[in-house]
């Protein structure tokens, strides 16, 4: 076992900002010079970072990385991690699961990744996760209860994010599951060495300390109608989740031993299960593949397997395995099949290293032909190909090779090529593709007051599934208090608040309309300013990267196992940040379309017409200003603004 804490190489930097033998100007609208001058004149925008646009929960990364920095001061006697966490827990009420587990395309989206490499979002948020569970930070009661009540099917990732917006608004909110225990996928679907169980549990009980109820082992369509609680709630949201795995659409693929994913996890995370065969073969690529293939190592297998102990028998809960069989375990050979080459798989990378690291045998570019059965009808081998595998307009299509076939034996078989949901009992609101259909409100259509979200939309991560909740809960929110549903913003994220900040400081406001643009007459705003929040992702090419230094991530620690060591680990394999290095990691953030307070264009402004705005009237956002008498529209402020919160406009 090693316990690792990797940097990344030092290597010169590849930014510059003009190269050897550019000639082409810039576009003349950016450009129109009169001698050492020109019409325009600096404007703050306020933009969308790309981590933030990337973030299915539209967390507001930037803001709460400009906390743990220190750019952004609490209020009077709030500790910084606890300020920095309310501001991330806006959006996302699981950050301590969610920076374990969630493969992070906020992190793929940054713009660090052009001058060295991304800023280590994931690990923060597991920092200030961590941080509130320690300190038991709870979350703030409604000042006001509407007396509306909301029913919430779906105790997974979806309902719990929709319950507790809802709640947050004083809503009364009820939580109606199938399971013995809420959590949907987080709980029954990724095993507890990635979340752990006590960690789950203290996230789920803040958000029913905020006053919402649950009814567990309650079916709905089977215990109770949908017209049922429509009759006794004042809106209801469909957080049905997809937890019917699809099984091999292979040729003996019906053998007891050829099971799905799904199934095969809350087998696991039940207790029920507790070894598998010797060698076991897992189809998919994904990141449930990778948990299935991680499980089924540290399971391993016993020699003498008498027929109720079969894998299959406890899967499909008949039986639990009997724990004395635990000390004859031996490990399993696990073998991963994707159609994808491995460098190209969906799963996270740091889990498909981890996963080879313990020994288990990754095969990209095969797809699956056939299941071999014995004479008894159990699964003896998947026969497979080599494939051509490519998305083409959003379907993916998969051509064998002939000629390639080979058997890989197996003694069980798994599938985890994609989930389904369950309509049992809703069957009318299925539209024919294993979904249901909803507006940008996440409402569903033609059904006023029922609001749906998660994979029963999508299937998708388990951040998307909360940002759907959030979503929905507005539109709950809004049908309750009989407003109208108006069109969601392009950028559908929890956007820096200027207005908010000046607020919270004491400072006045004059009249702002909405989008918020300053004026260089209105106290509300800064000159010029205006928010694009809704509208415009800022890429790097707005910013001066030549200001920022080759600064290697900050990265956690990680207990990497062998193959031999695997074999019944269950402990975490991934450790929180210390606070010094979520600090300095939070300072990698560029901040991108929001000032940083850097003092680049005070200190270039030749005309000195950049200027700090006092201490007593300023606030985060709201840093410089310019005195447009002096200005000559130079562009340098512009040019050497790192974060492109500076843009040049005013005379278009």
């Amino acid at each position: 076992m090693s316990l690792a804490n990797p940097s990344v190489p030092a290597k010169p930097l590849t930014f510059r900002r003009f190269k050897d033998g550019d000639s082409k100007p810039l576009a003349w609208q950016q450009e129109i010079f009169d001698a050492d001058h020109s019409h325009k004149c600096p404007t703050y925008v306020q933009s969308t970072p790309p981590c933030q646009g990337s973030c299915p929960s539209g967390e507001d990364i930037r803001g709460y990385l400009n906390i743990v920095r220190g750019i952004e001061k609490p209020p009077a006697g709030m500790a910084w991690q606890e300020y920095a966490w309310r501001r991330l827990t806006d959006a996302n009420p699981l950050p301590a699961v969610m920076g374990r587990v969630c493969p992070a395309p906020c992190e793929s989206g940054c713009n660090r990744n052009e001058v060295e490499d991304f800023v280590g979002i994931n690990s923060v948020e597991h920092f200030l996760g961590e941080w509130a569970i320690e300190h038991k930070l709870g979350f703030a009661a409604p000042a006001e209860r509407t007396g509306k009540k909301v029913a919430v099917i779906g105790g997974g990732p979806a309902g719990l994010s929709a319950a507790y917006q809802l709640a947050r608004k004083g809503h009364w909110v009820t939580i109606f599951d199938e399971r013995a225990e809420l959590g949907g996928m987080m709980r029954y679907g990724i095993p507890g060495f990635r979340t752990p169980r006590a960690v789950l549990d203290a996230e789920i009980q803040r958000i029913l300390d905020l006053g919402v109820e649950k009814h567990m082992n309650c079916r709905i369509g089977t215990d109770v109608t949908l017209e049922q609680l429509r009759s006794e709630f004042d809106a209801l949201f469909l957080g049905l989740g997809a937890q019917a795995g699809r099984p091999l659409p292979v040729e003996g693929a019906e053998a007891a031993n050829c099971v799905t994913a799904t199934a095969f996890l809350k087998a696991f995370n039940d207790g029920r299960m507790r070894h598998v065969g010797k060698r076991v073969v897992v189809v998919g690529g994904g990141d449930t593949s990778i948990d299935v293939a991680t499980v089924a190592r540290r399971l391993g297998h016993i020699e003498h397997v008498h027929e109720s102990d079969l894998p299959e028998r406890v899967i499909a809960g008949h039986a639990a395995h009997d724990a004395a069989s635990i000390s004859a375990r031996q490990g399993a050979e696990v073998t991963l099949t994707s159609v994808f080459a491995i460098d190209k798989m969906q799963a996270n990378k740091h889990e498909i290293e981890q996963a080879q690291a313990e020994g288990i045998a990754i095969r990209g570019g095969l797809v699956p032909v056939a299941v071999l059965r014995d004479g008894n009808g159990r699964a003896t081998a998947l026969r497979v190909a080599r494939c051509e595998a490519k998305l083409v307009a959003g379907r993916l299509e998969v051509k064998p090779i002939e000629g390639t076939e080979e058997d890989i034996e197996a003694d069980l078989i798994v599938s985890a090529i994609g989930q389904a949901v369950d309509f049992s009992g809703l069957e009318s609101l299925d539209n024919g593709k294993g979904g249901i259909n909803a507006d940008r409100n996440y409402q569903v259509q033609g059904q006023p007051g029922l609001f749906v979200g998660g994979d029963v939309v999508r299937p998708h991560l388990l951040t998307t599934a909360i940002g759907h909740g959030a979503i929905a809960a507005d539109g709950i929110d809004r049908h309750l208090r009989s407003e109208p549903l108006d069109k969601r913003p392009k950028i559908d994220v929890h956007a820096f608040d200027l207005m908010r900040k000046m607020a919270e400081k004491g400072l006045p406001s004059g009249k702002v309309e909405a989008p918020l643009r300053g004026t260089d007459q209105s106290p509300g705003a800064i000159h010029n300013y205006e928010n694009r929040s809704d509208r415009y992702v800022i890429p790097s090419t707005e910013l001066f990267l030549g200001h920022f230094q080759y600064t290697p991530r900050n990265t956690r620690r990680v207990m990497t196992l062998s193959k031999e060591q695997a074999l019944d680990n269950f402990e975490e394999r991934m450790l929180p940040l210390l606070e010094s290095q979520a600090q300095a990691e939070a300072k990698r953030c560029m901040s991108c379309g929001q000032c940083f307070e850097c003092d680049n264009c005070v200190v270039y402004c030749p005309q000195t017409a950049v200027f700090k705005v006092p201490k007593s009237k300023s606030t985060t956002g709201r840093y410089v200003d310019t005195d447009y008498s002096k200005c000559i529209g130079c562009h340098i402020c512009k040019d050497v603004c790192p974060t492109g919160y500076i843009q040049m406009g005013l005379g278009e």
